[in-house]
């Protein structure tokens, strides 16, 4: 089996510690998945050190950046890692959901997908972890409720 991808949520604020410690939570430790924080007073400088910390950490060669924000701090120095390195790459808007989702992916990477298909994959999660349960939707009734 090859090497699994590594994961890296930068984010503003304790957002990535958080959504980090929810989805260990839900889906049991993880050993390649990292959080990164842009606190008050730091500047891309600060974020670039620590991604770059948490990517000798996770000492894989393919880096999933998963970012709260496009266009913030922690976007932008993920941007400057991203244009050095061909195997690493980023998607915005990261949920719970979709870290969930990419988690898995990770246990079952064998090595094989390039980075331009995980983050497909992780953009379809962030897209499909959003969903809408209306008043109407929870009244329907469906063919299990008769049985």
């Amino acid at each position: 089996m090859g090497e699994m991808f590594g994961i890296i949520v930068g984010t503003h604020g304790e957002f990535a510690n958080g959504i980090v410690q929810s989805c260990e939570m839900i889906y049991g430790k993880r050993e390649k998945l990292k959080a990164v924080t842009l606190v008050p007073g730091e500047g891309p400088d600060d974020v670039i050190a620590k991604y770059e910390t948490a990517i000798k950490e996770l000492g894989t060669e393919k880096i999933l950046f998963f970012n709260d924000l496009m266009g913030g701090s922690p976007y932008n120095a993920a941007c400057r890692l991203v244009a050095k390195n061909q195997n690493y790459g980023i998607v915005a808007g990261v949920n719970l959901p979709a870290l969930i989702a990419m988690s898995a992916a990770q246990d079952t990477d064998d090595g094989s997908a390039g980075i331009a298909e995980i983050m497909e994959q992780a953009l379809a999660a962030v897209k499909d972890g959003a969903i809408i349960s209306s008043y109407e939707s929870l009244n329907v009734a469906t063919d299990d409720d008769e049985l």
